[in-house]
């Protein structure tokens, strides 16, 4: 293989992504190394989470920049592993307050530029789509159940246009859920970059 396989997680808040990324890692062994989200590493290190549009602009900015940097040093040191990414670079386009051409725009690059990053993208869809509650004890979210719904449909039109797109639906078992995106990801690792 002369690059690792990229394979992105996404979907809406509270779809479950990164409990869904941890639990594959370990599943799979260490043939997978994760690249976790960047947003989460962001916020934990202090960056706000304000309604202002500017600094919403500059969060986003920097949120692009440090996961395109992550799944880069990821790819470096680990050439032979398949990269198992919580959240991908396309995803800030979903939350930038001018809409996704200005996004791409500002961040000096275009979806499908994006999109070429990855391989394989497992869509998790929120349990807002069914109306449950978000709230799961992650303070970085703060997203209503309503706000996570919209969201996950913006996040679903842009990224359903890759090539090897695979929807992970909402259940009301979350382990069915798991169990559904594990077996999708078993397949796509098994048959590599074909």
């Amino acid at each position: 293989m002369d690059k690792p396989l990229r394979i992105v997680l996404t979907g809406g808040p509270g779809a479950g992504k990164t409990t869904a990324a941890d639990l594959f890692r370990r599943e799979i062994g260490d043939t997978v190394v994760l690249v976790p989200e960047s947003a989460t590493t962001l916020f934990a290190g202090g960056f706000p989470r304000v309604p202002d549009e500017e600094a919403r602009r500059s969060v986003q900015s920097a949120i692009f920049a440090v996961q395109r940097a992550l799944e880069d040093i990821q790819a470096s040191l680990f050439p032979d592993r398949v990269l198992l990414c919580d959240r991908g670079t396309i995803d800030g386009a979903a939350y930038w307050p001018d809409g996704e051409a200005e996004f791409f725009t500002r961040m000096g690059t275009t979806q499908k530029a994006e999109m070429a990053r990855y391989d394989v993208v497992l869509f998790f869809e929120s349990a807002s789509v069914a109306g449950i509650s978000i709230e799961g004890g992650n303070r970085y979210r703060v997203e209503s159940t309503d706000e996570a719904f919209e969201l996950d449909r913006r996040l679903r039109a842009l990224w359903s246009g890759h090539p090897r797109f695979h929807l992970v639906p909402h259940n009301a078992s979350f382990l069915r859920k798991i169990t559904t995106g594990l077996s999708i990801l078993e397949s796509v690792v098994a048959q590599g970059r074909s």
